[in-house]
């Protein structure tokens, strides 16, 4: 399916990837937000947003018939960072119950403003998923 890059000596990162190489069919997920399917806001909350935009990705993979073990890259964008930080453990639990215990390779990005006023996480997201034998 897909290897995790390690380079010899470097420290291993806590919730992400340096790096994976992998091979197969490829799915890439625009980026979600914390909106429901009807694309209304149920929480201001951060960590809320981000599981819902988290179930929002699981949706669309499953769409393509890929699940979050197939993810390799995402890409979080949030507003403030210092809230990241500070609810991180909170975030690394809801992060695991949709996700499971797997990390890709991941960048997170302080933005100015996201393009709905109410969201305060967008995450876009990489899935690679292994290509049947004989294919």
């Amino acid at each position: 399916m897909w290897n995790t890059l390690q380079p010899e000596g470097w420290v291993v990162p806590r919730g992400y990837a340096n790096g994976i190489e992998a091979r197969g069919r490829l799915i890439f997920v625009a980026g979600m937000i914390g909106w429901n399917p009807q694309a209304q806001f149920e929480s201001d909350d951060f960590v809320e947003q981000c599981a819902q935009a988290l179930r929002n990705i699981v949706a669309t993979l499953s769409c393509a018939n890929a699940a979050p073990a197939h993810l390799t890259r995402m890409t979080w964008y949030v507003k403030n960072k210092q809230v990241y930080l500070q609810r991180a453990r909170e975030l690394g639990r809801v992060y695991r119950s949709i996700i499971g215990p797997h990390y890709p390779v991941m960048t997170l990005v302080q933005v100015a403003d996201l393009l709905e006023d109410r969201a305060l996480v967008e995450i876009e997201a990489t899935a690679v998923v292994p290509e049947e034998p004989g294919t």
